[in-house]
């Protein structure tokens, strides 16, 4: 007889395009998909904790006003009817943003939807309500769990959003990454994410960790539902742009450097799997050494977030004690400690970095692991932002590609990238690497 797992509260939330077009087609009520994530969510959540605050009224009120305007034939945009959770440093009008802090304990309500919302909302999606986050979306831990084994770390610092969605209880969520705090926990936690060229989505309503690096992300279960949410509020600069053409074969990089050579053995077989599978469909498939060091493209972007959240977030310095996460409290003080001329300079060599590598490696996408190893056991470690990091400060589009489990049953993945501005491109060459290995 097999063995029930006890810690495993993994889900399928369902297709957000194929939701979206049972709505549309008077086949599915908006009232009743509603209703059966606040089921799941009553469910699963005493165990997998994601949730901050369920706003069950107002999303069963405005679920029913969706149904009434589908049965018109009045849909609202790509995502009518479909539910969403927001991660709770980006504020929803009417809820508070706690950001995970004892300090916000007595946060008033937003008096405004953040942007990021008020495209879901224009696009017909109706908001659950707010998911955990790290404290401030840095290190200090959230009390979600990975639902793959609870046991687990979701990855952060979109620990709720990545959860909620791998455990069926919305199938849209919104995170932000401003080190590797979207693709990270959906690789942990076996979902996709799309995040956007960095700064390409506007970031008013949330609260800010390191401005130039802050960047609204979108999970879904798999990759068409990642891309599917960003095509439904990508801003009119992306989609009404001249548009890369399109091929049915891609050439695909998966640049050598010794930054990944810690990699457990099934996160690197998992790469050489999905490449070998690209090769077989036709595509282009290379492994050339980086011209560039990923090592210390990381450390760069490190510093250089340190710096901003310091100046970003000095206020925490006056909060009381006890009311603010040591983790914070010191990347706060390590950035203030940063002379500006330091920032500029490493700012700079981001720069020449990045133009160096998409010089010389001219591939359509580039392929890496998304993590070394899977998701780390305990909550006081939210995973190792370290593969993802270095993509975050070349800027462009990164979608996270789930890729099976380890032998321990979580959940590993990869990550695509390519050249920022590339985002409505990036969705098409995702959804084709993805469908054309299976």
């Amino acid at each position: 007889m097999q063995r029930t797992n006890l810690h495993n509260f993994a889900a399928d939330p369902g297709r957000v395009g194929g939701l979206a077009r049972e709505i549309a087609g008077k086949r599915l009520s908006p009232v009743a998909l509603v209703q059966r994530y606040l089921d799941r969510i009553a469910a699963a959540d005493p165990k997998v904790e994601c949730w901050r605050q369920v706003d069950a009224e107002r999303a069963l009120k405005t679920a029913l006003e969706c149904e009434r305007e589908a049965a018109k034939g009045a849909i609202r945009g790509a995502l009518h009817g479909v539910p969403v959770a927001i991660k709770d440093i980006i504020d929803v009008e009417g809820l508070p943003t706690r950001a995970n802090s004892r300090s916000r304990a007595a946060a008033a309500p937003a008096n405004c939807d953040a942007e990021i919302v008020l495209s879901l909302k224009t696009a017909g999606a109706i908001v659950l309500g707010k998911v955990h986050t790290t404290e401030f979306a840095f290190f200090d831990p959230s009390p979600a769990r990975n639902p793959h084994d609870v046991r687990h770390t979701p990855g952060g610092s979109s620990s709720g959003s990545a959860a909620a969605v791998a455990a069926g209880m919305a199938p849209i969520a919104v995170g932000t990454q401003t080190v590797a705090s979207v693709n990270r926990p959906a690789a942990y936690c076996g979902i996709s994410a799309f995040k956007p060229s960095t700064r390409s989505l506007s970031t008013y309503g949330i609260t800010p960790l390191a401005p130039s690096y802050d960047t609204p992300g979108l999970y879904g279960w798999s990759v068409a539902d990642a891309v599917y949410v960003f095509e439904a509020v990508a801003p009119p600069c992306m989609t009404m742009r001249h548009r890369i053409p399109q091929s049915a074969t891609l050439s695909v990089c998966i640049p050598d450097d010794p930054h990944i050579a810690d990699a457990i053995p099934e996160m690197k077989a998992a790469v050489t799997r999905f490449a070998d599978a690209l090769a077989n469909a036709g595509h282009g498939v290379e492994r050339p050494a980086s011209p560039i060091s990923f090592e210390r493209l990381f450390n760069l972007q490190r510093s250089t977030m340190a710096y901003e959240a310091g100046r970003a977030l000095r206020h925490l310095l006056q909060e009381p004690a006890n009311t603010v996460g040591e983790k914070i409290t010191t990347l706060v003080r390590d950035g203030l400690a940063i002379a500006p001329s330091r920032y500029f300079e490493e700012r700079s060599e981001i720069d020449r970095l990045r133009s160096t590598l998409f010089a010389e490696l001219k591939a359509d996408v580039f392929l890496w692991p998304a993590t070394p190893a899977s998701a780390p056991a305990g909550l006081s470690w939210t995973g190792d932002p370290k593969y993802i990091s270095p993509w975050t400060a070349l800027a462009g589009p990164i979608v996270s590609v789930p890729a099976g489990l380890a032998t321990s049953g979580l959940p590993i993945g990869c990550i695509l990238s390519a050249r920022p501005g590339t985002d409505v491109a990036m969705c098409t060459w995702a959804r084709q690497l993805v469908e054309t290995t299976g």
